[in-house]
Order: structure tokens, then sequence, then C-alpha cells
């Protein structure tokens, strides 16, 4: 059974309303033949084959805090893109900015971009504002993909239940291969798969993962590494988007403690 978040974000400034909402295209005008976000890939990669109430259906991992990965996921993105950059260019500052002229061509990273672009913002308050509803266009796009399919039943022939079918498919495999790679045989990462690895850390659900990614202190040491940058010589990433990575994904981690206390 899919579970949508309700838990509100608290951001200090007015959030735009439209900041993380689904484009006014369809998901697969939004997708098309383009490569799936991070978002997507990070959405496909928390989908737990057979976990289920039912024989052959999923649930998604931290279901609880899930629009705060997703929004990580989402800045990241700008971040290793080039569209975002820190204001002023200094990482210090705490606070990151649009790059002027420079925004994405994918409408889910769009409107994160043009919420940022309108002023400067903290990473907590732009995980806060584009978080809460991306969940549903983020899944749009991986069930459009055939990645999993999602399908209704009925409840004791009354209530109707929306459930994930499948296991995800070759490019679940392949996703996972590489992270299980990166955290557990200390293959050295792409920046893409050591932001997924990372974010993955972030999240708290690791350990969920432990039929296909040995949880032990090794894999969980590596996972905070790359949470703080520590990707690698290989990992073609400037240093300023891995410390700003490593920014976004502090957000994501003090995010989800927060929420985790209050609930």
């Amino acid at each position: 059974m899919t579970i949508r978040p309700t838990g509100p974000a608290r951001d200090a400034e007015p959030a735009a309303p439209d900041a993380g909402a689904e484009p006014a295209a369809s998901a697969s005008e939004a997708s098309g033949q383009n490569a799936p976000t991070l978002a997507e890939d990070l959405l496909l990669l928390l989908f737990q084959p057979d976990s289920g109430m039912r024989a052959g259906t999923g649930t998604i991992a931290g279901e609880g805090t899930l629009y705060y990965a997703l929004a990580g996921a989402v800045a990241t993105e700008l971040v290793l893109s080039g569209h975002v950059r820190p204001e002023g260019g200094r990482v210090g500052a705490g606070r990151v900015e649009a790059v002027p002229e420079h925004p994405p061509a994918d409408l889910l990273l769009r409107t994160a971009w043009d919420y940022i672009a309108s002023k400067p913002r903290g990473m907590q308050t732009v995980l806060a504002a584009i978080g809460p509803t991306l969940r549903k266009p983020v899944l749009d796009r991986v069930v459009e993909r055939g990645d999993i399919r999602r399908s209704t039943h009925k409840t004791l022939g009354l209530f109707e239940t929306t459930v994930l079918e499948g296991d995800g498919g070759a490019r679940r495999a392949s996703l996972l291969a590489d992270v299980r790679a990166v955290l557990a045989e200390g293959a050295a990462p792409t920046a893409r798969v050591a932001a997924l690895a990372a974010l993955l850390s972030a999240s708290g659900t690791l350990p969920q993962f432990s039929r296909e990614i040995p949880w032990n202190s090794a894999v969980a040491t590596r996972g905070k590494q790359l949470e703080q940058g520590d990707w690698g010589a290989n990992a073609a990433a400037e240093a300023v988007a891995r410390t700003l990575t490593a920014i976004v994904v502090g957000g994501v981690i003090a995010a989800t403690a927060s929420q985790s206390r209050a609930s």
C-alpha cells in the first residue's frame, strides 16, 4: 500500500505555491526519452520488492520522511549539473542561489530552480519547500518508465488500495549493483552513484537493504564518508559541488532526524 507523507514542512519564509508541485505537463511529456532524474533513481532504489502485504507487491522504504530524501535528490542534481551554486560563490555562506540564465530543461527540476531563483535560500528552507509534493510526480515517472507497476485492489471487497508491483526491473538491479559496489566492495564511485549512496545513508534506510547490501560497520562508515563529500578522486565533481552536496545531504539528515523525533 502506498502512503503519502502528510507532515507539513516548516519554513520560515513564504514558500512558492508551486515549489515542488507536479508540472503542468504530463509526466511522460516531462520525462520523455530523457535520462531519469536522480530523484527517480533514488525512489526506485528505495522501492522494496516483495515487502507488501500481497504477494508480488512492494513498499517504499522510509515513507515517513521520503519527501526530504527526494528533495535532497532534486537539490543535489541542481548542484551537480551547475544550475545552482553557493550564494556569492562562498560555500560557507550557507545559502544557495540559482545560476542566472541556466535553468534546467527538466520541468520537475525547473520548479525547484525557479523557487531558488526568486532569491537565495538556505538549504533547509529549500528542502522543506520543494519536498512535500515530490512523491507523486516522481513515482508517476518511475511507473511510466515501466520500472514499477501500480494497480488498485479492493480490500474486504469494499476499500480500494493502491499497490506497487514488480521487482524494479533491470534498472533497479543495475543501480543497486553500483551502490553496493561503492558501499560494500570499495569501488570508486561516479559523482552520481556517490550522491545516491550518500542520500540512502542520510535517509536512514540502509539497514533495510540488508538482503541486497550487507549491513555492517564498514558499510555504515563508508556511507557517512559519502555523506560528508569524501567521494574519492574518480568522482568527477568539483570540490565546491562535493561540498555543497554534503550540505544538501546534511540537511536531509537533520530534517529526517527532526521528523522522526516529532512522530
